[in-house]
């Protein structure tokens, strides 16, 4: 697992697995906890797009330089509850100089779509080896 995973403490503490990680492609994974539900006891929408987001980033990051999220959207369309596997594929639309966009598909363990995310990273001058501090 690459180093920016590694470091990735809050898709380790929702136990997100990466299945695929290859530049401009990822597939990332997670078993919906009780924990994870909202008040109507079905999936939190934050915890969807978390789930996305996190397949987005290891897809941009195609290289040594950090790319980071200019802005997404993301549409519900199937709730899930507890125990629902879900699973982001992400996969690179175009890149373009320094910018990029990328389209995650969100599935439950049945195959039928939950979300579809669409990511625009931006490429920072910055290397993965020497990544920003926290503050």
């Amino acid at each position: 697992m690459r180093a920016m995973m590694q470091r990735d403490r809050a898709s380790a503490m929702l136990g997100m697995t990466v299945e695929v990680d290859e530049p401009g492609h990822a597939v990332v994974s997670m078993t919906v906890r009780d924990d994870m539900l909202n008040g109507f006891a079905i999936t939190h929408g934050g915890l969807v797009f978390t789930l996305a987001d996190t397949a987005f980033a290891i897809a941009c990051n195609e290289d040594e330089r950090v790319t980071v999220a200019g802005g997404a959207d993301i549409t519900f369309v199937k709730s899930t509850t507890s125990g629902a596997r879900l699973t982001a594929s992400a996969v690179r639309r175009v890149v373009s100089g320094r910018t990029g966009v990328y389209d995650v598909s969100v599935t439950d363990e049945s195959g039928d779509v939950v979300a579809e995310f669409r990511g625009r990273s931006i490429t920072t001058n910055r290397t993965q080896e020497h990544p920003p501090r926290p503050q």
